[in-house]
């Protein structure tokens, strides 16, 4: 048999022995490609965004804004919430004073405020308010374009109503009555219909512009001379709630994704250096001495802490100096996050190391691991764009809750009080897993 043929033999025959490279080669992409394309909603009948939580505060008696509620409700993108739950598990209808407190905590990043003015009578329009966390640019956008699209499709019947309200007002209710019978009586008379069905709808302010396509694939001129001016007859109030000071918001969100990523094959192949140091003998001498194995393994993870702070901050500088990212004024709250941060990190490399037969082994399922996290954490992509239950599974990882550490200390300003959940999230994860790990070494051969 030529040499050649025999070399060829023997490389399958290594690669089918190592289970690893097997599991990088075609478990690994196979599993990404099932999760992207569940995050993109590929060949799904509802593609786009789902369950983004969006407050629904309805001030207005108006029956049209109980219209516009439902239609909310039917954009499968939203979650409309519109109750506010007490302490004591009871629920009210959900306030607008509750909106900033709420948004300020990331309950909920957008909300849409109808106010009892909804249709104006002192002016032809409608007027409503929307609240807006913006902490990431692309769901901002989204949810705005979404917000108009269900806003305009009903913006024709409350216009109407807009222009009934103004004509009582210079008119008085009976020559207005007088002037909706006689439109009422002209349109059946010319095109046919019932004229009593016609003045209802009329002062219910349906003048047959819903018929109007807003939301064509291509639409003409017209649709968006009609789309601009809706656009200036809607009043609407933006207010950000969050953020208003922020320098480089894009950037804000996009180091701290990046940057537990990075910390992560950092940490983990630090930990995972454990192979390396018993193949060079080393625990034999170190363990010779007054040392347990406890002691090694604490000493690693306080390394990985230090380790994980410095290589943060580093990049937290960096985006500093690059994108105008400002630490400064919260720069104690950030590296109380980031040692936090850098403490799930390193648990985390710790349990790879302790649950890998070998180093090879514990580079791949470290790749894997950290990808799945990262991708489903919210490190790449919004999580709102995920399926919902991809959504509940992102905050089971650890990457969710730092990027929500670093969001809410460089985005949203917070104190340390108001960060505490997130750290204690974090705490409990660093302590389930290094519990877990420490168990699985003292049992394991790698100090042997």
């Amino acid at each position: 048999m030529h040499p050649i043929i025999v070399l060829l033999r023997k490389d399958f025959a290594h690669f089918l022995n190592d289970r690893t490279a097997i599991a990088l080669t075609f478990i690994v992409p196979f599993a990404m490609i099932y999760l992207f394309g569940q995050i993109f909603h590929v060949n799904s009948t509802n593609p786009g965004p789902s369950g983004i939580p969006v407050a629904v505060v309805n001030q207005s008696d108006n029956p049209a804004a109980a219209t516009l509620v439902d239609a909310l409700k039917a954009e499968k993108s939203f979650r409309i919430l519109t109750t506010y739950v007490n302490p004591d598990k009871t629920t009210r209808p959900l306030a607008e004073e509750d909106l900033r407190p709420l948004m300020r905590t990331d309950e909920f990043r957008f909300a849409l405020v109808i106010p009892k003015d909804l249709v104006r009578t002192d002016d032809i329009g409608v007027h409503l308010k929307i609240y807006s966390n913006p902490r990431n640019e692309i769901e901002s956008e989204t949810v705005n374009g979404l917000l108009q699209k269900t806003l305009f499709s009903n913006v024709p019947e409350l216009l109407g109503q807009s222009m009934q309200a103004r004509a009582r007002a210079y008119l008085g209710d009976t020559r207005l009555n007088q002037f909706n019978t006689s439109v009422a009586s002209a349109v059946s008379d010319a095109f046919g219909g019932d004229r009593d069905r016609i003045l209802q709808s009329m002062e219910k302010g349906n003048f047959g512009l819903r018929r109007l396509d807003l939301d064509s694939g291509a639409p003409d001129d017209s649709t968006k001379t009609m789309r601009d001016a809706l656009s200036r007859i809607v009043k609407v109030d933006n207010i950000q709630v969050v953020g208003n000071d922020v320098k480089s918001p894009a950037a804000t969100q996009l180091v701290g994704g990046w940057a537990i990523q990075f910390l992560l094959f950092a940490l983990t192949a630090s930990a995972t250096a454990l192979f390396s140091e018993k193949q060079h003998g080393i625990f034999d001498r170190v363990l010779s001495a007054p040392v347990t194995r406890g002691d090694i393994l604490w000493s690693k993870f306080l390394y990985g802490i230090c380790l994980g702070l410095i290589q943060l901050m580093v990049l937290f500088l960096a985006g500093e100096l690059l994108y105008g990212i400002d630490i400064a004024g919260q720069a104690v709250n950030l590296v109380i996050v980031c040692v936090f941060a850098a403490a799930a990190c390193t648990s985390f490399g710790m349990l790879i190391a302790a649950v890998s037969p070998t180093p090879d082994s514990a580079r791949g399922l470290a790749t894997f691991a950290i990808l799945l996290m990262s991708a489903i954490g919210g490190a790449w992509f919004p999580v709102s764009f995920m399926p919902e239950l991809i959504q509940r599974f992102s905050k089971l990882t650890l990457v969710y809750w730092s990027i929500e550490g670093f969001s809410q200390v460089l985005w949203a300003r917070a104190t340390l009080v108001e960060i505490l959940p997130i750290l204690g999230y974090l705490t409990l994860m660093t302590a389930i897993v290094m519990g877990f790990s420490v168990w699985r070494f003292r049992r394991g051969r790698i100090f042997e």
